[in-house]
């Protein structure tokens, strides 16, 4: 008799373990989805900051182009050309160096790390150790 008590508890626990088992494969799989889409997010941000990156320096070659002419050529009825021409470019690249550096800022101000998984995992870990 006391034999199959012995036994009935080791398949109670095989069966406890294996279960544990698979819920903690199941919650790995879990907290790599959450990582993926975090992180995901993340770069979709980063992309979008990117883009005023991209679109100050657009603004800038345009600004180059279309203004320096026009501009040089106002300011030449007032002062000598090349004054003009320098003025003018100094505007310019502080507009273009601006926009870039907002640009810049926002890109730096977002955190590439996945918080909210890596705070799930503290969790999660705290868990596995409870049950086991």
């Amino acid at each position: 008799m006391e034999y199959q008590t012995h036994t009935r508890e080791e398949t109670s626990l095989a069966d406890l373990l294996s279960r544990l088992s698979e819920q903690a494969s199941t919650l790995v799989r879990q907290e790599i989805q959450l990582a993926q889409t975090e992180m995901t997010r993340k770069a979709t941000k980063a992309g979008r900051n990117a883009a005023f990156i991209a679109l100050g320096a657009l603004l800038a070659l345009g600004a180059f182009y279309t203004l320096i002419a026009a501009l040089v050529l106002v300011l030449s009825q007032v002062m000598a050309a090349w004054l003009a021409a320098i003025i003018v470019t100094v505007v310019l690249a502080i507009v273009a160096a601006l926009l870039v550096q907002y640009g810049l800022s926002k890109l730096k101000a977002i955190d590439p790390a996945p918080r909210r998984t890596i705070e799930t995992m503290r969790e999660n870990k705290e868990w596995l150790t409870q049950q086991i």
